[in-house]
């Protein structure tokens, strides 16, 4: 199903096709702090694989910033077609671990693992910029293919997937709260992890994109760790603290969601404005109810999926990450490598009530 383009933001959002499966996964819900794994494996030949010249029979391990995140189960899984589902068509084995935790403390032993099971690929959600990378080095030393996914690892990777452009999903999001607020008010944000490496990315270029907007003033910026709990609780300490508040922005799933429930009443719904990055099933309540107007996002099966194909071309030695270095994503067709071996998947959409009944995911 094609989308129509969004209008009414200062940098374009292009016509994406933005139709997934519903979210759903394999695994069990792990018990808090531990770490789990769910896996699916492919062991017959692939035909796609065979004709490219690929290696079949790897182990492929997925570890997003964390487990029990619908967004990630979305990217991952084989039934949504994300990673999982690639490694499959090009016949390897694909398995999905990290913490329960959006924290290196937590990913970084799931990451350990994979390397001690014999991991020929990794695929990686990097919760921390830097402090993965002993670890990752450390695989890449052994010969194991490190592709970052969602956010990037930038010193200890071969090649990085975008979900976007950083530079637009920041400043789009910018636009459309400037767009709700008639360009003026005070707004905060509520961010997953303080070290997040997509998160600062993104909410450095919606601060260079409020210079746009100067009767808008950012007050606070606050984390939720990706936790429904923690982003609930720095949703309602930023309402207490700033009483004129008139906008929010979330770039994060889990915290959009979060702050959308606390602001799901008469009191603040309509009087406070809310954006950022979210999944359609997770908010058409509040956009149906005035809670939400518009938010943003991009096609995260897509995004593993993309991110799987990789790791297997890099692994077979056939994607070295070379700036303009082009290949075929199966499904998804022709990509090009660009400056600091980044992959892009393509341009952020923008979800409205006209358009947000159309999608479940």
């Amino acid at each position: 199903m094609q989308l129509r383009q969004t209008a009414g933001l200062a940098v374009p959002l292009v016509m994406a096709s933005v139709l997934l499966a519903a979210c759903s996964s394999s695994s069990s819900s792990p018990s808090s702090g531990s770490t789990a794994t769910s896996g699916t494996s492919s062991t017959s030949s692939s035909p796609a694989a065979a004709a490219a010249g690929l290696k079949t029979g790897m182990k492929v391990f997925v570890i997003p910033k964390n487990l029990g995140n619908n967004y990630f189960t979305t990217a991952d899984s084989a039934d949504s077609g994300g990673a999982i589902a690639a490694l499959q068509a090009l016949g390897e084995t694909g398995t999905e671990t990290s913490g329960t935790a959006a924290t290196p403390a937590s990913q970084i032993p799931a990451i350990q693992a994979a390397i001690s099971k014999g991991a020929n690929a990794l695929i990686v959600s990097a919760t921390d910029p830097t402090a993965l990378c002993p670890t990752l080095n450390s695989a890449m030393k052994r010969g194991i293919t490190v592709v970052t996914y969602d956010s990037d690892a930038p010193g200890c990777r071969n090649i990085f997937i975008n979900q976007a452009s950083t530079a637009q999903i920041g400043t789009s999001e910018v636009d459309v709260l400037a767009k709700e607020l008639n360009q003026t008010g005070d707004i905060a944000i509520v961010s997953a992890a303080a070290s997040a490496t997509n998160q600062n990315a993104w909410i450095g270029y919606m601060k260079q994109q409020l210079a746009k907007y100067p009767k808008m003033k950012l007050v606070s910026v606050v984390y939720g760790n990706d936790d429904p709990t923690m982003s609930t609780q720095v949703t309602q300490g930023l309402l207490q603290r700033y009483p004129n508040l008139k906008g929010i922005i979330s770039p994060t799933t889990v915290g959009i969601a979060a702050a959308a429930a606390v602001l799901d009443n008469p009191k603040y719904r309509g009087k406070i404005a809310l954006t950022g990055l979210g999944t359609p099933d997770s908010l058409k309540k509040y956009v149906s109810d005035g809670t939400i107007k518009e938010f943003v996002l991009w096609k995260p099966n897509d995004l593993g999926y993309l991110a799987g194909y990789a790791a297997v071309l890099a692994a077979s030695g056939k994607l070295n990450g070379s700036q303009g270095q082009s290949f075929t994503a199966g499904k998804l067709g022709s990509y090009t490598v660009g400056a600091d071996k980044t992959v892009l998947l393509g341009p952020p959409f923008v979800f409205t009530s006209a358009n947000i009944n159309q999608f479940n995911f």
